[in-house]
């Protein structure tokens, strides 16, 4: 099978063929080229993807990221990232192997058709070069011919005719033979250019036609296995990152075996975990005596004098105390305010004035009462969103020794503390012990430095480790204090020592509402409230540089007051106190007598001179 033998008057169709096969290669080259431009186009948007949803650095997202769930999330974000990678790989290898190999052979390939195609035109030129020739010599040798006859008819009717003298046949007859002569010439030249365009013609269609059309089959089949070859390619550039990319699955599958909801439970707890016990359960009050309800010490409301945790309902609901408040703050916070003041005594006598908790008039309102209280208020904060923020600011400015926390929260918080300053002071006495090493070498060799030198730069290291050894000292002594402090779950006499969250959830569900304390402060409002009496070594060393209330004003007790409740304080009829608060609307008045003693009496009781003008704090009495 050979185009030269079988397509040897097809070179037209040849030319257009060839052509067509030029265009096919180009067409798939600009395919690879879109493809790779997808491959990169997917790949960057992958990594765009796998960074969209990195977790941003020091925000609160890379501390989401320690459970393993979005531990795997993070290594399959990583792993798309190496995935996309492949697909620049692919991208890279098709453009190099195949669009660059292609694109060079396309170029060589046209020069070589190029250079065929003109040899066979050329030897189409020849052969019809030939051919003018062999018609031309033969219309000459056709013309000598009709010549000769016509010369020769002429001369022998020249010789037939008597009138006719002797030197006119003569000359008749010398010109016929001239046109003979001429024939014979034209037939040899005739016949000549004949054999020779022949040749030429056999030589044309069976020697330099096929060896032309043999160049271009070659050329044509070398152009179809090249282009198979990159299809090859095309697909083994794909297989080549099969292993990689089914890795990077592996990684993925791997990672989302990882996921152990266990321990991720156990990580809520540790993070949230804030090591109170739960309040006890709630006694029953009868309401048929007619005398003030008591409740048991297992209660959430004991009385003032004994020295245990006084857990009380009011008015208004919460489900978290603020540890973050002086104990006297925290306890005029959570009673004063939520029960009615009692009425002025009928004399000044102070054996006639009632204690308003004892009277029966004033006995506590019911439960019930009281949460149909907390349903009805108005709150200051309308979500615990709001709330969040606010305390979030709070705790970011917190103290030293993380007292604002929970324990437990707060010993993981110390903890974290020791650890890094341990890791301080190993990195200093690496430093020291590098300088050492040094200082002794250059004792031992004084030519390759001072031994003074380093003197320097030693002491402020020593300097540095012993400041470091202190604080870590101090951080130990708090975690130790809180270690100390920590209850036991068998402990059941320690289970009112803390912030304990909301039993109603209803009213959590439906956005608890917040309610502002009396000194300005604001807490989450949920189904119940609690107070608590706690040592002073808990509390109040936390907060003793809170600066106090400032005064804004002074009264004069117009009758005796027993504070035995809460939050309020006892008064001398006639004793000037001051004022730090004046009455909301609640019938109480806040008042200071040292800067140890503050609380609530009823404003009914005083007489208020409010100072508008008045700044700071006051002078004690």
């Amino acid at each position: 099978m050979s185009w030269g033998t079988e397509l040897w008057d097809q070179f037209d169709n040849l030319e257009k063929h060839t052509q067509w096969g030029i265009d096919v290669l180009e067409k798939y080259i600009k395919f690879v080229k879109e493809r790779t431009e997808i491959e990169l186009s997917y790949a960057k948007q992958l990594r765009n993807l796998s960074k969209k949803y990195q977790p941003k650095k020091n925000s609160k997202e890379e501390e989401e990221y320690r459970y393993t769930s979005t531990r795997a999330f993070l290594a399959t974000l990583n792993e798309m990232n190496d995935y996309a990678g492949q697909h620049e790989v692919i991208s890279e290898n098709m453009t190099s192997l195949i669009i660059g190999e292609l694109t060079r052979y396309v170029q060589e390939l046209k020069q070589e058709r190029k250079s065929h195609f003109h040899d066979g035109r050329k030897a189409q030129q020849h052969i019809e070069t030939c051919w003018k020739q062999l018609e031309a010599s033969k219309r000459r040798f056709e013309r000598d011919c009709k010549e000769a006859d016509r010369a020769q008819q002429y001369f022998e009717k020249m010789d037939a005719d008597i009138n006719v003298t002797k030197a006119d046949v003569e000359k008749a007859r010398q010109q016929a033979q001239l046109r003979h002569q001429m024939a014979e010439d034209s037939k040899a030249e005739y016949s000549s250019t004949l054999q020779k365009f022949n040749s030429e013609q056999h030589d044309h269609y069976y020697t330099h036609i096929p060896n032309i059309f043999q160049k271009i089959q070659e050329m044509e089949e070398r152009r179809i296995v090249r282009i198979g070859e990159s299809m090859k390619t095309f697909a083994d550039v794909d297989r080549q990152v099969i292993p990689i990319i089914g890795k990077c699955l592996d990684e993925i599958t791997k990672a989302a075996e990882s996921v152990d909801h266990k321990n991720d439970s156990q990580m809520v707890i540790e993070a949230f975990k804030s090591g109170f016990e739960p309040p006890g359960d709630v006694d029953f009050e009868d309401f048929t005596q007619p005398m003030k309800r008591t409740v048991s010490e297992s209660s959430l409301s004991n009385s003032r004098g004994d020295g245990k945790y006084e857990p009380k309902f009011g008015g208004k609901s919460k489900g978290k105390l603020w540890p973050f408040i002086k104990k006297n703050k925290l306890m005029s916070l959570l009673t004063s305010p939520h029960q009615p003041p009692p009425p002025p005594p009928a004399s000044a006598s102070p054996s006639a004035v009632p204690n308003g908790p004892q009277s029966p008039k004033q006995q506590k309102e019911p439960l019930s009462h009281r949460f149909n209280e907390f349903m009805t208020s108005k709150p200051k904060i309308h979500c615990f969103r709001s709330l969040k923020r606010g305390l979030s600011l709070k705790l970011g400015a917190g103290p030293e020794d993380f007292s604002n926390l929970p324990p437990e929260q707060r010993r993981k918080k110390l903890q974290q503390k020791v650890d890094e300053l341990n890791k301080d002071i190993q990195k200093e006495m690496d430093q020291r012990d590098a300088l050492t090493k040094m200082k002794d070498v250059y004792i031992k060799n004084p030519q390759m430095g001072d031994a003074a030198s380093v003197d320097h730069r030693l002491s402020e290291l020593e300097q540095n480790i012993e400041k470091l050894r202190l604080e870590v000292q101090k951080f130990e002594g708090w975690l130790a204090e809180v270690e100390g402090r920590l209850p036991s779950r068998t402990e059941q006499a320690r289970r009112q020592s803390g912030l304990y969250e909301a039993q109603n959830t209803s009213a959590v569900n439906s956005c608890a509402q917040d309610r502002e304390s009396p000194d300005g402060s604001y807490t989450e409002e949920q189904s119940q409230e609690t107070e608590m009496k706690v040592p002073a070594t808990d509390f109040d060393d936390e907060f003793d540089d809170e600066e106090p209330l400032p005064t804004i004003g002074t009264c004069k007790a117009l009758y005796t007051f027993e504070g035995q409740n809460e939050g309020t304080i006892s008064v001398a009829e006639g004793e000037m106190l001051y004022v730090i608060e004046e009455d909301k609307g609640d019938g109480w008045t806040r008042i200071r007598r040292n800067e140890d003693e503050e609380g609530y009496v009823p404003t009914s009781y005083v007489e208020v001179y409010l100072d508008k003008n008045a700044k700071g704090a006051m002078t004690y009495i």
